[in-house]
């Protein structure tokens, strides 16, 4: 099986390469949107991060990857077995394609063992295999919407609940949604939009040097991939540790009152609804805070963030041609006049 391209590799594309590191940091921060065109690294990003982490503690023999600690957090099966064993696995990156029946998301009866065995069995779906890592959804805006509504609850309860078929299954589920798309080919209802936390806007590079070197990257790679890989595992390492460092320090990060209040002014400004704009710009600018290295929330980590947090949830404005990155930046700057 080729390697994924190496995250280090990527050339450009800093606020979608920060998103998902973020992302990475804390799993809170409830998801990342990848907006823009066609053939500018969306999936090739995504796929390069979970390369890039490092493994996570599971219980060994566990079919959702659950978590040594807390042990109430565990699925029904760790708990009745009194699973004592841990073991290394790999942070899952899950693709969820389009046709994708609700059967093979969320898990359905086991019907070989049904009919070979008489036993009534779960088979876990895709939800299960995502785990505590990312579920991917490429062409997220075309995707039907009663899924939509399964990952929605998903998402908000980091549980999945399958009761069919004489069968009543529930099971941690605490994923991570990343999704792409190209917004020409249709738009994601206003409650699915709002469940990710940070989105970014990705276009097709306009820089001649920035274009040849992307050609030569990708063509290097190519020819050789093993070796392409090879060259840049050293850069991948210091980014990998990077992030270990950041998720211990993430708990240690002070958020001043300023800053809190600052992510309010702003939110305030635009007219978003409800509060978790004010919650993803905090814990995602903690994540950057944490990821740079530094002790403390401080305005700058917030001016960062906020077009990410924040531009995805305006209200459609008739009367503002600007986009949502647009209007976020004219009211930083009316807040800090």
């Amino acid at each position: 099986m080729t390697s994924p391209y190496p995250f280090s590799a990527i050339v450009g594309q800093e606020p979608l390469k920060r998103g998902l590191l973020l992302l990475a940091i804390d799993a809170s921060i409830g998801g990342l949107l990848i907006l823009g065109d066609r053939g500018t690294g969306k999936s090739t990003a995504v796929r390069a991060l979970a390369k890039l982490l490092p493994d996570m503690s599971v219980m060994k023999g566990c079919r959702y990857g659950c978590a040594p600690e807390p042990a109430a957090a565990r699925c029904a099966e760790c708990r009745e077995t009194d699973r004592s064993k841990t073991a290394k696995a790999p942070v899952p990156m899950v693709d969820l394609p389009l046709g994708v029946s609700e059967d093979r998301l969320v898990g359905a009866l086991d019907l070989e063992r049904a009919l070979g065995e008489g036993v009534k069995a779960f088979e876990p779906g895709l939800l299960a295999r995502a785990n505590r890592g990312f579920l991917y959804i490429d062409e997220v805006n075309l995707l039907e919407d009663h899924l939509v509504d399964l990952l929605l609850d998903v998402a908000a309860s980091g549980e999945n609940l399958v009761e069919r078929d004489g069968l009543s299954v529930r099971h941690p589920a605490r994923i991570r949604l990343v999704g792409s798309g190209n917004p020409e080919e249709g738009e994601l209802r206003p409650q699915f939009l709002d469940r990710f936390g940070l989105a970014v806007s990705v276009t097709t590079p306009t820089s001649i040097a920035e274009r040849i070197e992307i050609v030569k990257r990708r063509d290097a790679y190519e020819q050789d991939p093993e070796g392409f890989v090879a060259q840049w595992k050293r850069q991948d390492g210091k980014l990998r540790r990077a992030v270990e460092r950041a998720r211990e320090a993430l708990p240690t990060i002070e958020t001043p009152d300023a800053a809190i209040k600052q992510a309010a002014r702003i939110c305030m400004a635009l007219g978003t609804d409800g509060l978790r704009g004010e919650l993803v710009t905090i814990r995602a600018a903690r994540a950057l805070a944490a990821l740079e290295g530094e002790t403390e929330v401080t305005a700058e980590h917030v001016r960062t963030i906020a077009p990410m947090a924040l531009a995805h949830r305006l209200r459609r404005d008739p009367l503002d041609g600007g986009d949502g990155e647009a209007r976020v930046g004219r009211a930083l700057e009316e807040i800090a006049a």
